[in-house]
């Protein structure tokens, strides 16, 4: 409407109106664009741009011979939902040659964009995606994939599908390095390809680094050739937490949660009728290959020197000499831990870093070092003679300094063994470790990156086996807490009260998958997303870019992915609470 008072003939009307649809039409095309561009994590730089590229059944992937793996892998991908067959070929950079094709090079690429940068331009008869590096190329192609419809991500042919991409400059680099998600499958085991399931997940939202929390009281999951009962007794036990001891079975089937093994579904049982399982040295070697073609690195969590009913089952005369534990592994017990004073427990703790080491080729291996409690350590530890000479030899005050001094002696393993050491807050305890990285769940960010260590932040912000909403009825059982989405995407993986200075001591952050409660692939996939979307955005784009109303926004689009990839995930928007129950009760 024209100002109060103005005077105008039907000319002038006519024209108000014509303004006021150009003026609707618009703003419907830039929400449709908006719609478009529904990318999560969200690129740094982005410029959309008039028409859009489709693929057809000529479509060619164009690649260097450096690339060629990740050409053939957007092939793959692009093969399985839209039938096109993709032919991988060598780049001839010419505008013919470009014309209805796709080419990924690393030729003339941008060295500033570091080795996870790319750029994406996406033009009306081509597309090109250019990167210093193959993970830079890999990322710009998983942006490629996003800006297609969301049935891209089928694993099955959809036909009437317009396999269109609008048209866009991207200029893309991580805010940080260490992107990751952490899975425990000590309490609960999970085969082979359901951790491969996870890592292909991941790679969706350029989620860089997989956390595998193999070892804990209640299972031992990995392989040790040279000490095989780790696997034959430490691997297995006999009942679980899925029944808490302080609720009723009928209050849990009410609640949706796991009344029993019957719901187990990727239980693996002996022919004893135990439960567990554990990953061979040659599964292990696979899954950190399949990991690597995703541009995952894996780090492998061994737990000391708590946490370690299942090795001390396996080799009780690792703990402290006559001082009982239970042996029936059992989760919810934490009763185990290593004895400090025995210097058979360091050359075991060497012999199994050697191994574990020889297995996984990136930097660090995680030690745990959290959680031995003060009453454990005063039962094991303080009546054990050969902790209390230890204690006395090295003029050692009190548990905390033991365990300061247990976790520095394991570092000079893991150094000789040419990786990293990385624990828990707790490794703090007593004095930090020289080459040794900090995970921090409870705190010491700010200690430890002030004295030049690196920090991977870790909080229980980020906590995974945490419920989603308030309305439990909709849930599945869970440990307890309350982290919903928002509080995620919230999450600053910098400390306020940390000086400029030091930074660039923060690797990055991860969330975190506890699974006392959580006995299946689909359970998981429910837990971690969408909350490991907004962590995914939080750890890669600008934090001036963030506002959580534009990724819930994003996530509706995303969502569509989710469901097309087949990844079960938390869904509420829409959705009834009965609704919800149900598919839990059908998924779980």
């Amino acid at each position: 409407m024209p100002p109060a008072g103005t005077h105008f003939n039907d000319v002038t009307f006519m024209k108000f109106v014509i303004i006021g649809i150009i003026c609707t039409a618009l703003a419907g095309m830039a929400a449709q664009a908006a719609d478009e561009l529904a990318l999560i994590p969200q690129p740094q730089k982005m410029e959309r741009l008039d028409g859009e590229f489709k693929l057809s059944p000529s479509t060619r992937i164009l690649t260097d011979k450096s690339s060629e793996l990740t050409a053939e892998f957007l092939a793959k991908r692009l093969r399985q939902s839209t039938g096109y067959r993709f032919k991988v070929a060598g780049a001839f950079i010419t505008d013919p040659a470009l014309v209805e094709n796709i080419l990924l090079t690393t030729n003339g690429a941008d060295v500033t964009l570091g080795a996870e940068g790319y750029e994406l331009d996406v033009a009306t008869d081509h597309v090109i995606i250019r990167a210093p590096a193959q993970a830079g190329l890999f990322y710009g192609a998983q942006t490629l994939l996003q800006l297609l419809p969301p049935a891209v991500f089928s694993t099955n042919i959809v036909k009437g599908t317009d396999w269109s991409a609008p048209c866009v400059q991207i200029r893309d680099w991580p805010r940080f390095g260490w992107r990751g998600l952490m899975l425990d499958v000590s309490r609960h085991f999970y085969p082979k390809a359901d951790v491969e399931k996870v890592l292909d997940d991941m790679a969706l939202f350029k989620l860089n680094t997989f956390h595998w929390h193999l070892t804990d009281d209640q299972g031992w999951r990995i392989e040790i050739k040279k000490y095989p009962k780790l696997t034959q007794v430490g691997a297995w036990r006999n009942q679980s937490v899925l029944v808490p001891p302080d609720k009723k079975i009928a209050e849990l089937e009410k609640n949706n949660a796991h009344p029993a093994w019957a719901s187990v579904e990727s239980a693996a049982f002996g022919a004893d009728g135990r439960y567990g399982g554990f990953y061979t040295q040659r599964d292990v070697r696979e899954i950190v290959a399949y990991a690597a073609a995703r541009h995952i690195t894996i780090v492998p969590e061994i737990e000391m020197p708590g946490h370690c009913v299942a090795a001390l089952a396996a080799y009780p005369e690792l703990g402290c000499a006559d001082k009982p534990f239970s042996t029936d592994i059992y989760a919810g017990v934490n009763d185990g831990v290593f004895c400090a004073g025995n210097e058979q427990t360091f050359v075991f703790l060497d012999d199994v870093i050697a191994e574990v080491a020889g297995l996984f080729p990136g930097k660090y291996i995680h030690i745990g070092g959290d959680e031995v409690k003060p009453q454990v350590k005063q039962d094991t530890w303080g009546t054990c003679p050969l902790c209390q000479a230890r204690m006395k030899t090295g003029g050692l005050k009190n548990f905390d300094e033991l365990q300061g001094w247990f976790v520095r002696r394991v570092e000079k393993s893991v150094s000789a063994h040419g990786k990293t050491l990385i624990g828990w807050s707790e490794i703090l305890q007593g004095g930090l470790a020289q080459n040794s990285a900090v995970m921090d769940w409870i705190g010491g960010a700010v200690e430890a990156a002030s004295t030049g260590h690196d920090v991977v932040m870790a909080s229980k912000l980020c906590y995974l086996d945490y419920y989603q909403s308030t309305n439990h009825i909709a849930e599945p059982h869970a440990i307890g807490g309350f982290v919903p989405l928002e509080k995620i995407y919230a999450f600053e993986p910098v400390p306020t009260n940390l000086p400029a200075a030091y930074e660039s001591h923060i690797l990055g952050g991860q969330c975190n998958l506890w699974t006392e409660y959580v006995a299946s692939l689909p359970h998981a996939e429910y837990m971690i997303f969408p909350r490991a979307c907004a962590l995914a955005e939080v750890t890669w784009s600008a934090k001036s870019a963030r506002n959580f109303d534009d990724f819930n926004r994003r996530l509706k689009t995303g969502n569509q992915r989710l469901s097309a990839a087949g990844i079960n995930h938390h869904r509420l928007d829409g959705e009834s609470a009965e609704t919800v129950a149900s598919k839990n009760q059908s998924g779980f």
